[in-house]
């Protein structure tokens, strides 16, 4: 496989550092930080229970790192722990109604928060050209 042309790598570092600008620009107003509201969006995009094993194995991160985690939202009562069903040493966690709710609405400022932007700063020609990107955006995974 042959390396990309420097024009593309050079577009690439563009995308990915415009893309994580705008991220990090969202975070303020994040109600859960950033480890958590992963934790909890895996559970409910999932639609299923994992291991703390499990979602440090997905979550890329140390199996302390993620049981603190989940310590965290379990006594926010945003997950719940219940036994594995076919291995007593383990737990299963679980998003609770809260957690998606709380989730949900994470997901809810930011998107108005990028909405507002999208009304206040591109003009509508500009708009229907974000829509276009954004469309090939989801092409590239």
């Amino acid at each position: 496989m042959s390396s990309p042309h420097p024009d593309t790598l050079e577009l690439a570092a563009d995308l990915r550092a415009a893309v994580g600008e705008l991220v990090r620009s969202l975070r303020p107003d994040d109600a859960l930080p950033q480890n958590q509201a992963g934790v909890l969006g895996l559970l409910v995009r999932d639609e299923r229970s994992y291991t703390v094993a499990e979602l440090a194995s997905r979550q890329r991160v140390r199996h302390q790192s993620m049981a603190r985690t989940v310590a965290l939202l379990t006594e926010a009562g945003l997950v719940t722990q219940q036994p594995h069903p076919t291995d007593g040493r383990k737990l299963l966690v679980t998003a609770t109604g809260a957690g998606r709710a709380a989730l949900l609405e994470q997901r809810a400022r930011r998107e108005a928060r990028i909405a507002t932007a999208i009304e206040t700063r591109l003009t509508p020609e500009e708009q229907e050209r974000l829509r276009a990107v954004v469309e090939l955006l989801h092409r590239l995974h």
